[in-house]
C-alpha cells in the first residue's frame, strides 16, 4: 500500500516547489515470534529469540519479550546485559513500516512524542497479535521506558509498562543485575551533602560562542599519571608553541576526565603556575575530604621563576565526554552494610568512581569493570555502575585481560566472517600466482630473527654478480596477496592495526594460518614475497634498485646468535655464511654513513623474561643482548623502507602512506642539557647531527655507563613517530633516522600500514590494480589516525605486560638490593634505573606516618638535597627492591634507599619492609 504526503516549500530564488513524500506500507511482515501460525512463512531477516525471557519476575510471571524505548537503549548501552535480552528490538523497530503499526505525525506533535507513540502502537499490536497463539504459548510484550508520561500513556492504553529499574528489581532469579543499571540522572544520585564543590559547566551554546570569540579555547584534557591534581589541555589547531595549557587544583579541573574534549578559560598571567614536581596520588578514603584536597593543592604551589610559568587555565565546560568502561578494583567502604563504595581504576589518570552495589564482599579483591554515569557538582567523585567481574587480582589471565581492555587492544577471536576469506588448505603456489611474479627460489635467502619467532616477515640475500658488484635483496612476506581490499579479513586487520606482543602471548593482527604459516618466510618451503633488490658496489653505494613480486624458498631460519656464530666462525664458508658476511660488511658501512648524516643511536633498557616451562612464571629477568646481526638486519630493513618510500611517493605524490618523526621542540631537551651539565658535559641540540655528535663525545673514563644513561634520557625527549598521508602534510622528515622520507614496508604480517604500502608499490610497478580508497587521501588520513592510536596503545600494553611480569618475578625472588642510577629528581622523590634488570622505579622520601626529612629541591641544576646529602641526575645509588602489595589495585615494585646512608631516610639492605603484608593485616583485623 502506498501513502503519500504533499507539501510546498519556498526556494532561495523565491519560487515555490512541490514536494511529495511517499511511504510504502506492507501487510506481509511477520511478527518474528517462532511458532506463530498467523505469520507462518512471513518472517524476513532475524526473528525473535526462540526462548522468551525467563519468567522469574515478580511483575511479569508469564513468558515475555521486552520492547525498550530508544532512550532506555541509549542510556543502558554500556551495561553488560546478556545478548538475548534485547533480541526483539531489531524486529520491533522495523514494524513501523508495516500497515498495522505505521503512525503519522499529528499536528502539533513533536518528533519525540511521535516516536514514543509509534513504539506504544507496536507494543499494543504485538500483545493483540500474540493472543492468537495457543494458550500455552501465549506471550506478552512488556514495554520498558524511563519516561514518566510515556509509561502513564502506555498503561492507559492497556500496555504492560515498567521503568527499567522496576523491571530489573523484579527479577528474583538475578538480583545482582540492579547493580548494572546506569544512574538515571546526576541529580538523583548526588550525595546527601548539599555543599557545592565545583562550578557549573556552561551550556554548549555558550561554549561554542566563547570559543568563536576567543574567550575560551577548546582542547583535549590529559590527566597526569604522577599528580592527580594536575592536568594539561592540548589546544586544537593552535600553534606548536602555545599548544599546552596547565590546569592545577580540583576546582580548576572541574570534573573533566582524561581524554574529554573541554573548553578552558585562560587565567590572568599573575595566576599562571609552573608544572609541579610533586608526585601525588589520590590515596583518599571513602569520604569527600575537600579540606585535605585544599591542603594538598598548597603543596603544588612552588616558587618558580618567570620562565618556568606556563599558560594556566580552568575548565568551564565539557564539549564531548570520552568516557569508556574502566577496569579496576572496589575500595570497600569501612561503614558496615554500606551499599555505596569507591571504585579505583587501574589507570591512575582516571578519578575514583562512586558506585552502589550489594555485592561488595564478593567483588573485593577482584578486577571489575565500571562505567561512569555522571558527575554531580557536590560530589568529589563521579557516579557510576558495576558492569562486569573479570576475575581475581594477580591472576595472570585476569591481569592480561585488564591490560588489553585498558589499552583498547582488539583481542577477541577472529569471527567466522573473517576466517571465511582465508585460503583453503592444503595451499601451494599456482601458475596463476606466478603471473607478474619473479621466481627467486634458486637464491640463497635466509631469515634472522629473535628465538621462537614464528611470524617471519623478512629474509635477505647477498651474492656476487661477477661484474665487481653485489646484489642484495630484502624479501618481505606478500601478505597483500592473501588480504584483498575491502573484505572482512581486510577490515579486521585495518581495525587491529598491529600485532601486540606481550610477555607470554601475541595478539595477532591477522589469523594464525597467515601469520605463522602461509605468510611466514619459514625455511625450506615455497613462499610468496615482495622483493626489494639493489645492485651495490663494495662501498655499499646503490647503483640500481628494482622492486618485484616474487616466489622464494628460504634456505635457513636463524636466530641472531646463530647468524653471529656463522659470521664469526672461520670453519664455516657455505653459501648462507658467505651471504651473511657480505650483508654484515655492507651493513656496517651503511650504519656509519647514516650516523655521519645525523641519525641518532638512542637507547632504552629492554628486558627478556625466562619462563618456567610448567607454571609460565618468570624465573629470570635480564636485559636483552644486542649483537652485530641485530644491527645488520636493521640496516637493510631501514634501507628497504627508504627505497620504497621514494618509489611510492614518486608514483603517488598525494596518496603515499609515509612515516615521519618530528623534531622535538627545544624545551624538550632542557632536562637532558641540565643533566649533562651537572656532569660537566655539553649537549648541543640545535640539529639531530649536533645532538648525535654530542652524545658520541659524552664519555667519562671513570663512569662508562654515563653515555648509555644520556642516550636513555635523550630517548625520553623525543616526539612520537607517526604515519601520515603525503597529500595532507608538507613535513616528511624523519628526525631520528636523519632521512628526508621514510615508510614501513618490511613487516606486513604485524603492521597494517605495511599492507597499504605493499598495495601502493604493487600498483606502482604494475603488479596489481588500484581501488578507490587507495587514492582517497582523506580516507588514508583517517586510516593513519587509527594506525597511530593502535601503535601507541600496543606499546603501552607491552610495557604494562613487562611491568606485571616484573612484579611476578620479584614476588618469587623476594627482597633484593641492587646498584641504580638516578634518571630524574623530583620534589619529593628520585626516579632510578637499575641496569641489571632494565627496571625503572621511584624512591619516595615522604611517607605517611613517618617523620618527614628536610628536602630542598633545585629545578635549575636539577638536584634534591635530603638532610645533608645532595642527589643529582646520573648519581649512583643502591636501592632495595621488593613487591609492594599494600595496595592490591596498584601493586608495584617498591624501592627504598640503601646507599648513600642518610640517618632516618636510608635503610639497611637486609631490613624487611613491614608494609608489603598490609592486605593480610587488614584481613586479619576485619576477621577479629
Amino acid at each position: 500500500m502506498l501513502k503519500s504526503k504533499t507539501f510546498l516549500k519556498k526556494t532561495r530564488a523565491g519560487g515555490v516547489m512541490k514536494i511529495v513524500r511517499e511511504h510504502y506500507l506492507r501487510d506481509d511482515i511477520g511478527c518474528g515470534a517462532p511458532g506463530c501460525a498467523a505469520c507462518d512463512g512471513a518472517h524476513e531477516g532475524p526473528v525473535l529469540e526462540p526462548q522468551p525471557l525467563d519468567p522469574a519476575s515478580s511483575l511479569c510471571p508469564r513468558p515475555h519479550y521486552l520492547l525498550p524505548d530508544t532512550n532506555v537503549l541509549l542510556h543502558q548501552i554500556l551495561s553488560v546485559w546478556r545478548p538475548g535480552t534485547w533480541a526483539s528490538v531489531a524486529s520491533s523497530l522495523r514494524l513501523p513500516g508495516s500497515l498495522e503499526t505505521y503512525v503519522e505525525q499529528e499536528q502539533g506533535e513533536n518528533a519525540n512524542d511521535r516516536n514514543d507513540r509509534a513504539i506504544r502502537v507496536a507494543a499494543k499490536w504485538y500483545n493483540e497479535h500474540l493472543k492468537k497463539m495457543s494458550a500455552e504459548n501465549h506471550l506478552q510484550v512488556i514495554f520498558i521506558t524511563n519516561d514518566k508520561k510515556n509509561k502513564e500513556k502506555a498503561i492507559e492504553e492497556g500496555i504492560p509498562a515498567f521503568t527499567c529499574e522496576e523491571y530489573v528489581k523484579s527479577l528474583t532469579a538475578n538480583p545482582e543485575l540492579i547493580d548494572r543499571l546506569a544512574c538515571l540522572s546526576e541529580e538523583g544520585n548526588e550525595i546527601e551533602s548539599g555543599r557545592i564543590i565545583f562550578s557549573e559547566h556552561l551550556p554548549l551554546s555558550k561554549l561554542q560562542q566563547g570559543i568563536k570569540s576567543g574567550t575560551y579555547v577548546q582542547g583535549t584534557f590529559r590527566a597526569s599519571r604522577e599528580n592527580y591534581l594536575e592536568a594539561t589541555v592540548w589546544v586544537h589547531g593552535d600553534t606548536e608553541e602555545d599548544k599546552e595549557i596547565i590546569l592545577q587544583g580540583l576546582k580548576n579541573l572541574n570534573r573533566a576526565v582524561h581524554e574529554d574534549i573541554v573548553a578552558v578559560e585562560l587565567l590572568p598571567k599573575n595566576q599562571w603556575v609552573a608544572p609541579s614536581s610533586v608526585v601525588l596520588h589520590d590515596e583518599g578514603q571513602n569520604e569527600d575530604d575537600v579540606e585535605k584536597e585544599e591542603e594538598r593543592e598548597r603543596i603544588l604551589k612552588t616558587a618558580a621563576n618567570e620562565k618556568m610559568l606556563k599558560p594556566t587555565g580552568r575548565v568551564v565546560g565539557i564539549i564531548k565526554r570520552n568516557w569508556r568502561p574502566y577496569c579496576g578494583m572496589l575500595s570497600k567502604s569501612d561503614i558496615k552494610e554500606s551499599r555505596r563504595h569507591l571504585f579505583t581504576p587501574a589507570d591512575r589518570r582516571i578519578p575514583r568512581i562512586r558506585i552502589e552495589t550489594r555485592q561488595a564482599s564478593a567483588l573485593e579483591g577482584r578486577r571489575i569493570i565500571v562505567a561512569i554515569d555522571g558527575w554531580p557538582r557536590n560530589s568529589r567523585y563521579p557516579n557510576g555502575h558495576f558492569v562486569k567481574n573479570l576475575g581475581d587480582v594477580g591472576d595472570k589471565e585476569t591481569e592480561t585481560e585488564v591490560l588489553l581492555l585498558e589499552h583498547d587492544v582488539p583481542h577477541q577471536p577472529f569471527s567466522q566472517a573473517v576466517l571465511s576469506f582465508l585460503p583453503k588448505m592444503p595451499w601451494s603456489i599456482t601458475e596463476k600466482d606466478m603471473k607478474d611474479r619473479e621466481d627467486l627460489r634458486h637464491l640463497c635467502v635466509c631469515s634472522v630473527d629473535p628465538p621462537g619467532c614464528t611470524d617471519i616477515d623478512d629474509a635477505l640475500h647477498c651474492r656476487d654478480l661477477g661484474n665487481g658488484n653485489l646484489e642484495v635483496g630484502v624479501h618481505i612476506a606478500d601478505v597483500s596477496h592473501f588480504i584483498r581490499p575491502g573484505n572482512a579479513l581486510d577490515q579486521e586487520s585495518a581495525r587491529r592495526g598491529t600485532t601486540v606482543y606481550l610477555c607470554e602471548k601475541r595478539i595477532d593482527m591477522v589469523p594464525e594460518l597467515l601469520s605463522s604459516n602461509l605468510c611466514s618466510l619459514r625455511c625450506n618451503v615455497d613462499r610468496l614475497a615482495f622483493s626489494c633488490i639493489w645492485e651495490m658496489n663494495h662501498n655499499a653505494e646503490i647503483l640500481k634498485v628494482r622492486f618485484t613480486k616474487s616466489a622464494i624458498n628460504s634456505k635457513a631460519s636463524l636466530t641472531y646468535a646463530e647468524a653471529q656464530m656463522r659470521i664469526d666462525s672461520a670453519a664455516m664458508n657455505d653459501d648462507i655464511t658467505t651471504s651473511l658476511r657480505g650483508l654484515n660488511k655492507l651493513a656496517k658501512i651503511l650504519k656509519k654513513r647514516r650516523i655521519e648524516k645525523g641519525a641518532l643511536t638512542l637507547s632504552s633498557p629492554e628486558v627478556r623474561f625466562h619462563m618456567d616451562s610448567e607454571t609460565h612464571d618468570p624465573i629470570d629477568l635480564q636485559t636483552k643482548e644486542l649483537r652485530e646481526t641485530n644491527s645488520m638486519v636493521e640496516e637493510f630493513m631501514l634501507l628497504a623502507n627508504i627505497s620504497v618510500a621514494k618509489k611510492i611517493h614518486e608514483e603517488f605524490s598525494e596518496h603515499a602512506l609515509l612515516r615521519k618523526h618530528p623534531a622535538p621542540p627545544p624545551s624538550n631537551y632542557e632536562i637532558l642539557v641540565k643533566a649533562a651539565k651537572s656532569k660537566n658535559l655539553e649537549i648541543k641540540t640545535d640539529t639531530a647531527k649536533s645532538l648525535a655528535d654530542s652524545l658520541d663525545q659524552a664519555d667519562s673514563p671513570t663512569f662508562p655507563y654515563l653515555n648509555t644513561l644520556l642516550r636513555i634520557l635523550a630517548t625520553r625527549c623525543m616526539m612520537q613517530a607517526v604515519y601520515f598521508c603525503s597529500g595532507m602534510d608538507n613535513d616528511f622528515h624523519h628526525y631520528g633516522l636523519a632521512s628526508p622520507i621514510y615508510t614501513h614496508f618490511t613487516s606486513p604480517i604485524r603492521r597494517y600500514a605495511d599492507i597499504i604500502v605493499h598495495r601502493l608499490l604493487a600498483v606502482a610497478i604494475g603488479a596489481d590494480c588500484t581501488y578507490p580508497e587507495l587514492t582517497d587521501k582523506h580516507k588514508l588520513a583517517d586510516l593513519c589516525k587509527n594506525l597511530n592510536f593502535r601503535h601507541k596503545m600496543a606499546q603501552y600494553a607491552q610495557r604494562a605486560s613487562v611491568a606485571f611480569h616484573t612484579q611476578l618475578f620479584f614476588k618469587s625472588k623476594g627482597i633484593v638490593s641492587e646498584e641504580a642510577y638516578i634518571l630524574f629528581v623530583r620534589k619529593n622523590a628520585i626516579v632510578v634505573l637499575i641496569p641489571k634488570y632494565g627496571l625503572e622505579g621511584t624512591v619516595f622520601f615522604e611517607e605517611k606516618d613517618k617523620p618527614k626529612p628536610r628536602l630542598i629541591y633545585d629545578d635549575e641544576i636539577p638536584s634534591l638535597k635530603i638532610e645533608d646529602t645532595v642527589f643529582h641526575i646520573f648519581d649512583k645509588v643502591k636501592v632495595k627492591i621488593m613487591l609492594d602489595s599494600s595496595n592490591l589495585q596498584h601493586q608495584k615494585i617498591r624501592m627504598s634507599l640503601v646507599e648513600p646512608e642518610i640517618p632516618g631516610v636510608s635503610i639497611s639492605a637486609d631490613t624487611p619492609n613491614m608494609d608489603i603484608d598490609e592486605p593480610e593485616r587488614k584481613k586479619k583485623k576485619r576477621e577479629k
